[in-house]
């Protein structure tokens, strides 16, 4: 029965959730007045798109990109309505707080626009680094090993640093609040705020874990071509870039359709502990609010496949 039910994605934001359906997308933000806003997007039909969203190993790369677009959106939305007085009527306030750059900053480190300019610099870095270990371990298996490893630690400290700001804390706490309700929902319990906080903060088809999956897969994957010498090595990670996210994609599904099967659903374990770091208990305020977004998007989408109109939904 919980196999029939639509797959949902959603997306945390400044003080707010954002999910997506087959045809809309939602966000819901938390005003300073306590008040929820809403913002909408419907799915634009691109036929080109979902078929190559649908071939094996380039699905995840179009998935990302669509989701980058739609996303910007979303943060842009939630960025700006985050700096405005309600009582103002629209208008920006001469000061808010945190400031613009603080704000831009805290939406890039949590988005996947983040991730996809991220993935060059976390590609790349500890490439040098286990490069300047090669006087010790200089067979290329020993060197994949420790670009690996550099590569891992590189993304916790950067993830535990960023989580140490009570700007990104919240975010984090809103990313929990979402994979709460959607696990909620998942296994068929009323959207209460009660329920929602009684389900797990993590979910197997987080981005986290996909993140988490780049690093593993990217390791396999560079022992098919040679590290030596260093503008190959840096040249080949760049050119595999594509490759090892496409495969990355397809181990994230996978694992996702293997976590009731009590033997195998530990292969998406270590994608669940990053989010760990990820992820953050949400308050209730932050439960509603993604509960708002959740039961909007729905409703909409149930009108939708009924053929009736959402214009007064948001």
């Amino acid at each position: 029965m919980s196999d029939q039910k639509p797959v949902y994605g959603g997306q945390a934001l400044i003080e707010g959730v954002m999910f997506g359906g087959k045809y809309h997308t939602v966000t819901a933000i938390r005003r300073k007045d306590r008040s929820i806003e809403f913002f909408h997007l419907p799915r634009k039909s691109q036929p080109v798109l979902q078929k190559l969203k649908k071939v094996p190993f380039l699905r995840g790369i179009f998935a990302i990109l669509d989701s980058a677009a739609t996303g910007s959106k979303h943060l842009n939305f939630a960025q700006e309505q985050y700096d405005l007085d309600p009582e103002e009527d629209g208008q920006p306030a001469e000061s808010a707080e945190p400031s613009k750059w603080t704000m831009v900053l805290g939406v890039a480190a949590v988005g996947i626009l983040s991730f996809l300019f991220g993935k060059f610099i976390f590609t790349l870095v500890p490439v040098f680094l286990a490069e300047l270990t090669r006087p010790v371990f200089s067979s290329d298996f020993a060197q994949i090993l420790i670009e690996g490893v550099f590569k891992l630690l590189l993304l916790l400290i950067y993830i535990y640093l960023i989580a140490l700001t009570p700007l990104i804390k919240r975010v984090f706490q809103y990313h929990g609040a979402e994979h709460k309700v959607i696990n909620a929902f998942e296994s068929g319990r009323p959207l209460t705020v009660e329920n929602v906080q009684a389900a797990s903060r993590l979910h197997y088809r987080c981005g986290s874990s996909f993140i988490l999956f780049t690093v593993i897969v990217g390791i396999f994957v560079y022992m098919l071509v040679p590290t030596d010498p260093l503008y190959v090595r840096v040249l080949n990670r760049i050119a595999l870039i594509p490759v090892v996210l496409g495969i990355s994609f397809e181990v994230l599904q996978l694992t996702n359709k293997l976590r009731d099967v009590p033997v195998l659903r530990f292969l998406g374990y270590p994608g669940l502990w990053l989010q760990l770091l990820t992820t953050k208990e949400p308050e209730d305020d932050q439960v509603e609010v993604a509960i708002a977004s959740f039961e909007k998007l729905v409703t909409m989408e149930e009108n939708t496949k009924k053929g009736l109109s959402t214009e007064k939904i948001v």
